[in-house]
């Protein structure tokens, strides 16, 4: 399964398109290694074109300045997660939606562990650059998924808990397994997490939370 993100304002039919979305991809990647790596303050547009092997204009002309690529790279991740918690239906099957979705973010995390870091590093700083991201509108599409989670309690497809703090939950033990990898291949003794160490991972988190749920746990997808 592949994950992408379309590059802002491009026209993919017309060449000058296919171009500054290939730039604006290969931007983003840089520049999540060097926020990752360096943090916001620490990392400069020079480092980054130096990167990526661009221009510094480039960067500024897609991007505008460091801030709006900072900005740009937590959109990128937040669009990731939110796109793929739209699937969520109240026709859904809880326990087939809930499977689905933690199975998700855990390939988010196993695929773009970088960006996700970069976001967590932002939010326990106080999330200063988010502000504008968390607004009313995001507050309203917020409460749009803890409706369905409403509903499906609401139908008895599912015990009555929390739908809020649910949501937190498998926002927050997903996205561990990226934030927190060093810690979990320290105490386990691996140098790296590798695709078995997430799938068992994956297995574990569907069983635990849909039980939680009084939920029965779809049968594993096969390798």
């Amino acid at each position: 399964m592949k994950f992408e993100i379309p590059a802002h304002h491009t026209h993919p039919d017309k060449p000058a398109g296919r171009i500054r979305q290939k730039n604006e991809e290969a931007i983003l990647a840089a520049a999540i290694e060097e926020f990752a790596r360096h943090g916001f303050k620490g990392t400069s547009m020079n480092s980054i074109a130096e990167k990526v092997g661009l221009p510094k204009a480039n960067l500024h002309y897609y991007f505008g300045n460091k801030l709006g690529l900072y900005v740009a790279v937590l959109s990128q991740i937040l669009d990731l997660w939110d796109g793929t918690f739209n699937n969520l239906t109240a026709e859904d099957d809880p326990a087939e939606a809930l499977a689905r979705y933690i199975r998700a973010k855990m390939e988010f995390s196993r695929r773009h562990p970088l960006a996700s870091r970069i976001f967590a590093m932002e939010v326990i700083s106080g999330g200063e650059c988010l502000s504008d991201y968390f607004n009313d509108d995001y507050r309203a599409w917020f409460r749009s998924r803890a409706a369905v989670f409403e509903a499906w309690i609401a139908a008895g497809k599912m015990d009555p808990v929390d739908p809020v703090n649910l949501i937190f939950l498998l926002w927050g033990s997903t996205q561990h397994y990226a934030d927190f990898a060093t810690q979990i291949c320290r105490l386990t003794g691996r140098t790296r997490l590798t695709k078995k160490d997430f799938d068992e991972a994956t297995d574990t988190l569907i069983r635990v939370i849909l039980k939680g749920c009084g939920l029965t746990p779809p049968q594993a997808e096969p390798a």
